[in-house]
């Protein structure tokens, strides 16, 4: 059992080697502004791109800014005012030994969005960033106007058993030689933090979450939910989530719930986040 779980760790590597990859590839914008944000004791980094209405990103765990939205900004970006960070420990912000909670890294943005200046913004998350904007829609619902949901939970029993027990092998020889320690190689501010990281991280996943299924459903700004067809969240726990936020219904028969779900076909977890125009198309759609 415990080597089957080893190789669909390696396998779930393997598909990130080839979206990092992908993703280099592409010609990275200039942010307008960027830095580091006091808060909460440790440093954040952030970059912002573009302007009009506010839209932060949160990226998936491991990764940096332009691993995870490197597609996506220079189109975003044409119309609004994109801020991208990257969470404690990942890619420019330093290492802390600040214990990790989707709790503490949900206060992280609320105090960025103070040092920006920010009163009120649109969330977009993916993976573990949208566990963070789930927590984040929940402390701290006043400075949210719409929530984006990429391939993510609010909670541990959301993602399929197979995805849990491969969190249990997690080892850093499996991250050597990867384009994931390449990214943290070129821009982390203390390359040796490397292993505390991966430990701090692994240490994370261990530790089950649930934001809460009232918590969700108090949620009043509409959101977006988008999901491979196999990316290996639990559909039906995502449909009970769907349900939880007022979707779900018979909208021939009443009014269209203000949350949204979309399932991309033939896409697994990594895959997804490699389709940019579609998932640019939904969050034009649902963030005007």
């Amino acid at each position: 059992m415990k080597k089957g779980r080893t190789q669909l760790l390696k396998s779930m590597l393997l598909v990130v080697m080839i979206f990092v990859a992908c993703t280099s590839n592409a010609q990275k914008m200039k942010p307008s502004n960027s830095g580091y944000a006091p808060v909460n004791g440790i440093k954040v980094y952030y970059e912002v791109y573009g302007k009009g209405e506010p839209v932060i990103l949160l990226h998936g765990a491991f990764y940096t800014i332009d691993m995870n939205w490197g597609a996506l900004i220079p189109e975003l970006s044409k119309t609004r005012k994109v801020i991208a960070i990257e969470m404690q420990g990942h890619g420019h912000s330093p290492f802390s030994e600040r214990k990790l909670s989707i709790n503490t890294l949900a206060n992280d943005v609320e105090k960025v969005m103070d040092y920006l200046k920010i009163e009120r913004a649109d969330v977009a998350g993916y993976s573990m960033g949208g566990s963070v904007a789930y927590q984040f829609a929940v402390q701290s619902p006043k400075r949210l106007r719409k929530l984006v949901i990429i391939s993510s939970t609010y909670k541990t029993e959301g993602w399929l058993p197979a995805v849990n027990n491969a969190f249990k092998d997690f080892k850093p020889e499996f991250f050597d030689n990867t384009p994931l320690k390449t990214g943290y190689d070129a821009v982390a501010p203390d390359k040796t933090k490397w292993k505390p990281f991966l430990m701090q991280m692994f240490d994370f996943s261990h530790v089950p979450f649930n934001v809460g299924d009232s918590n969700i459903s108090k949620i009043s700004a509409p959101v977006l939910l988008i999901a491979g067809d196999n990316d290996g969240l639990d559909k039906i726990e995502l449909m009970k989530t769907y349900q939880l936020l007022g979707g779900g219904v018979t909208a021939d028969l009443g009014p269209m719930p203000k949350s949204q779900l979309a399932i991309v076909p033939g896409q697994g977890h990594v895959s997804l986040m490699m389709q940019t125009q579609t998932i640019l198309n939904y969050l034009n759609g649902f963030l005007k």
